[in-house]
């Protein structure tokens, strides 16, 4: 998909670890971020970020997503802390399962 600006709209989600993070980015563009703390296998996600030039796109829920699946194949859980996290969880059921 191409954006207005003539750039791809495709969001690459990635974990960091060593920054207790998932990173959601356009191209060069780090767009949204997920902070997490681990407490065994469980991910105590603590905040969603995305960068103000890019709000109202998506990117928040396509990282979330994303997080959410990788938790899940892990066979990892979720403590949903952060706000945004608990609604989308709450407005996605097929989620509900990854919540202790």
């Amino acid at each position: 998909m191409t954006d207005s600006d003539g750039e791809s709209d495709d969001l690459t989600v990635n974990r960091h670890d060593e920054l207790s993070r998932y990173e959601g980015r356009r191209g060069a563009d780090l767009v949204t971020v997920i902070n997490f703390r681990l407490r065994g296998a469980v991910h105590v996600v603590t905040h969603t970020e995305t960068d103000p030039r890019w709000r109202g796109r998506g990117y928040a829920d396509q990282t979330t997503r994303a997080m959410l699946e990788d938790i899940r194949a892990a066979e990892g859980k979720v403590e949903p802390v952060c706000p945004f996290t608990v609604d989308f969880i709450r407005s996605h059921p097929e989620y509900g399962d990854l919540s202790v």
